[in-house]
């Protein structure tokens, strides 16, 4: 049975064509049925031209208006009620897809998303969540990643929640290590914020291991990762560049020192399961967890390849059934007026 999946096809840098390209190799890779979600006239013209004669399971659902990267989020959801991320919501909160897949302002998403699906009860704020690569091969859920630039500490405590739910629901870690962001593992380093929600997180029933530093990120030491999408967003991005720069670097090196033929090969190999580790387009989008319905954002810079895996990450968000056991999870937790020994974790979920 093919699962739906509704894309804004003109949210990235370069739209439509990514999404177009995208959503075909999807189409000929999953068990999916992509929704393109934009103008009509022309996603079909392009559409037709990159299929030719070949048979998927694509649709087109007209929306009129779509949201610049430049536009501020609070205004262009007021002012859009046509744009391709609110047609596209639309469909997830309808039951007409399964999730929502966009490359395209993030603020935006993020507020069109708890507007028209809602948050979860016990969700102050949704956060985006995303795999990092680690040594130990296995990936790194680091959220917020972006959604909030300004926490508190009940915020870092439903992220760590949310975060823990999704390893364990999509990623299948059993029990999965929860750190919390900071600039020493002491209990009492970090700022205002860490040490805040420090025992707020240390009272909820997840294995919290305490402050974590960014080296941890990516050696394994924790499988996910808890900070302030300022924090998050900055750690993010400079993950990024710093794993282009090695990368090109690598290259660089590789092309002047290697001459023989075979050790060519075998470097080239190497270097492109190196390459493959570190590329953002191979873990596909952000899931934005604490909405009610799937919702993955991906880079504006995304390629085809992007395109693609985020909407394998809906696919999986969706198969798994991630975000209705994470409304379960929070359901069945002690509310307020539990035991005192309860108190702690009762108030970060609220």
């Amino acid at each position: 049975m093919l699962i739906d999946i509704a894309l804004d096809a003109v949210g990235s840098d370069k739209a439509p064509e990514p999404e177009i390209r995208g959503a075909i190799l999807a189409c000929r890779a999953l068990p999916v049925r992509v929704h393109l979600v934009g103008p009509e006239p022309e996603l079909r013209d392009l559409l037709d031209e990159h299929l030719e004669n070949e048979d998927l399971p694509i649709a087109i659902d007209h929306a009129s208006e779509r949201i610049g990267m430049d536009e501020k989020a609070a205004h262009a959801v007021r002012a859009k009620r046509d744009s391709s991320m609110r047609v596209g919501l639309k469909l997830v909160r309808e039951g007409k897809a399964a999730g929502f897949v966009t490359a395209g302002n993030t603020g935006a998403a993020m507020a069109t998303a708890k507007m028209v699906l809602g948050a979860l009860p016990g969700v102050d704020r949704p956060a985006l969540a995303t795999p990092m690569p680690t040594a130990k091969g296995n990936p790194c859920v680091l959220l917020d990643v972006g959604a909030n630039v300004d926490c508190k500490a009940h915020n870092l405590a439903q992220f760590a929640v949310m975060g823990e739910m999704y390893a364990r629901t999509v990623l299948k870690i059993r029990q999965p290590r929860v750190g919390l962001l900071s600039i020493g593992e002491e209990e009492s380093k970090g700022n205002e914020l860490t040490r805040e929600a420090f025992p707020l997180l240390k009272a909820l029933p997840i294995h919290f291991i305490g402050n974590v530093e960014g080296r941890d990120i990516f050696n394994g030491h924790a499988d996910v990762i808890v900070c302030d999408g300022f924090v998050g967003n900055v750690a993010l991005k400079t993950s990024e560049g710093v794993g282009r720069f090695v990368r090109d670097v690598l290259r660089e090196s590789l092309t002047r020192t290697v001459t023989a033929q075979v050790g060519a090969l075998l470097s080239r190999r190497a270097f492109n399961d190196f390459r493959r580790r570190l590329d953002y387009t191979e873990y596909g989008g952000a899931p934005l967890l604490g909405v009610r319905g799937v919702c993955i954002i991906s880079h504006g810079s995304s390629n085809d390849v992007a395109i693609y895996n985020s909407i394998r990450v809906a696919h999986e968000f969706a198969k798994a059934g991630a975000n209705e056991r994470i409304e379960q999870e929070f359901a069945s937790r002690p509310r307020r007026g539990a035991p005192d020994h309860e108190a702690g974790a009762d108030a970060a979920i609220q």
